[in-house]
């Protein structure tokens, strides 16, 4: 059977931890459900519960004990990680019941302070698994993750439908994070700026939801 693309997303159950330690310096954290085993999810696949313990159990003695099981920001459209876009490092992965739970730090990266800044701004963010496998409709018709799994990353970073109100709190109060490292030029911003300024009430909830994506689209691009 040939191998696709598989990824999950889960924003229901993660957790955004902020602590600081006493330099005055911030770490930030997301834990939660990275993997969830035995049921049936949103996009109508199920995952064997051994399946997953196979690969978390190879994923953490690879990656997590070697500390480089990097994750993304945003929907990467193929199965490897790429070190310009990591956002975060995933710490542990432990089974709890049926699930996997999982803690990320967020790095000190360009995409990794724009999750920082995201979570400052009131953001709510989740988790989105994403591997390499293929599926088979068991009896009950529902397509099933056969043992040929492979995870290439526990957890990307994605974003809920409260993050194009924090993105754009962001650049209307003039935070810098949004063009450090080049990633937006300033008149890029200003053009964001002018897209909200000059949308009415009525219509601003859309306005702000089409410069998010437009900021997302430009992260994928990079």
């Amino acid at each position: 059977m040939a191998l696709r693309l598989i990824s999950e997303c889960l924003t229901e159950d993660a957790q955004l931890i902020i602590e600081e330690k006493e330099d005055g310096k911030k770490n930030y954290f997301i834990e939660g459900i990275f993997l969830q085993g035995a049921i049936k999810n949103r996009n109508g696949r199920v995952y064997p519960v051994g399946v997953l313990e196979n690969e978390v159990k190879r994923y953490s003695e690879q990656y997590i004990k070697g500390k480089r099981a990097f994750g993304e920001l945003g929907h990467p459209q193929g199965p490897g990680i790429n070190l310009d876009r990591v956002s975060h490092m995933v710490e542990s992965l432990t089974k709890d019941g049926n699930n996997f739970i999982g803690r990320a730090k967020v790095l000190d990266t360009p995409m990794g302070n724009i999750v920082k800044n995201l979570m400052d701004e009131g953001a709510t963010l989740g988790v989105s698994s994403r591997g390499m496998g293929s599926l088979k409709q068991n009896n009950e018709g529902v397509d099933e993750v056969q043992d040929d799994f492979y995870l290439a990353t526990a957890a990307d970073i994605v974003a809920d439908p409260s993050a194009p109100d924090a993105f754009v709190r962001g650049i209307m109060e003039g935070v810098e994070w949004v063009w450090d490292g080049g990633i937006l030029k300033q008149q890029t911003i200003q053009e964001l700026k002018n897209e909200i300024v000059k949308t009415s009430k009525r219509d601003l909830k859309e306005a702000k939801i089409r410069v998010f994506e437009r900021f997302m689209k430009h992260l994928s691009s990079r």
